[in-house]
């Protein structure tokens, strides 16, 4: 199944929200930990502009794949590359270590509040 995933600061979670199905547009899962195939980012500009204009934070980035699984995988965090992203550095998430932009991956472990690219 396509989701969209994203952190929820409210919750302390990775909030799952489906991208098709009889659940779509909707928060089907809420996660400590959750894997990824076929992973890209996804940044709203309005959103992202809304953010630097109103100095609130706001649902508008997160990572779009097809949900692999919830469960625990800490090893994989030791064989990828972090990724980042801040509204105010730019548009675009970016592996911290070299700040180059994050355009998606084969897979993608996200927990902690981290984003691996596999």
């Amino acid at each position: 199944m396509r989701v969209f995933v994203y952190w929820n600061l409210h919750k302390g979670l990775w909030s799952v929200k489906a991208l098709e199905g009889p659940y779509k547009g909707l928060v089907i899962h809420r996660a400590h930990r959750v894997l990824l195939s076929n992973a890209a980012p996804k940044v709203s500009e309005a959103g992202r502009q809304r953010v630097i204009r109103e100095g609130r934070k706001n649902v508008h980035a997160g990572i779009v794949g097809d949900l692999v699984d919830y469960g625990t995988h800490d090893m994989l965090a030791s064989t990828g590359l972090p990724v980042s992203y801040n509204p105010y550095k730019g548009p675009t998430f970016y592996y911290k270590g070299t700040g180059e932009d994050y355009t998606g991956s084969e897979m993608a472990y996200l927990a902690h509040r981290v984003v691996i690219a596999l």
